[in-house]
């Protein structure tokens, strides 16, 4: 193990969210893992030593003061969405939701959007793994569903890989289309014949959909900051950030 002594850092939502909620996503500061995970790799999945994972979720849990264990999730870049207070063992599914205090609804990103949501009076919160493929499905508009509808809802667009970065194919250009005709400006031609992606524009417009439009966040790329965030699309095997929200 490395000696991950170093402090960890973490990215706190830009957004005018109620005191009672608290939200982070974690950076791949202070931990203990070594490369290519180094060093808070927060997944369990990745072929990490499953002891550097339980100290990197220990030490998260110092740090952010956490009230209690997060609910992992076994996500698969679907659409499902759990309630974390009923939740038992590591669910199947995307994203969780709560309106009971000390629950700490978590997933697990290195590319794909990490979004939260949270109410104007501070009793329902969820978190929310969006990948093209999650997006595409309608995995924000079953988020907004779970927390009983959009009035009063407020998004936050986590760390994701940035529009400049994500190349796609046309097929992914297409499901996006094909439920959403004005999606084509999300996308931009490349040199290559394919397509860059803009996460964070394809988010903001399901959620607007949705009837959220109160969307702060959306200004980090994955990719481009190796020194401090994970990529899957950058490096292959790497480690996973956690993005965390709660009711206190």
């Amino acid at each position: 193990m490395m000696d991950g002594m170093s402090e960890l850092d973490f990215i706190r939502p830009d957004w005018p969210a109620p005191p009672g909620v608290r939200a982070l996503t974690t950076t791949r500061a202070g931990g203990v893992s070594p490369p290519p995970y180094d060093s808070l790799n927060l997944g369990g999945h990745t072929g990490d030593a499953p002891a550097c994972v339980a100290e990197n979720r220990h030490r998260l849990a110092l740090a952010a003061d956490l009230p209690g264990a997060p609910v992992w999730l076994k996500q698969v870049h679907g659409t499902a969405v759990v309630a974390a207070h009923r939740a038992t063992g590591v669910p199947e599914a995307d994203g969780s939701f709560t309106d009971r205090r000390g629950v700490v609804c978590a997933i697990l990103t290195a590319d794909c959007l990490p979004v939260l949501l949270c109410d104007q009076d501070g009793t329902r919160v969820a978190a929310l793994h969006a990948g093209w493929r999650g997006l595409a499905g309608g995995m924000l508009e079953t988020g907004v569903a779970a927390l009983g509808g959009p009035e009063g809802l407020m998004a936050w667009l986590g760390p994701a890989i940035g529009p400049e970065a994500f190349q796609v194919g046309a097929e992914v250009r297409q499901a996006f289309l094909a439920r959403d005709e004005g999606a084509g400006p999300c996308f931009r031609e490349d040199q290559e014949g394919r397509w860059r992606a803009d996460l964070y524009a394809l988010a903001a417009r399901r959620l607007a959909a949705a009837g959220v439009r109160a969307v702060y966040g959306g200004d980090h790329c994955t990719h481009t900051e190796a020194a401090r965030l994970f990529s899957y699309r950058r490096d292959g095997e790497t480690g996973r950030m956690a993005t965390l929200i709660w009711l206190a």
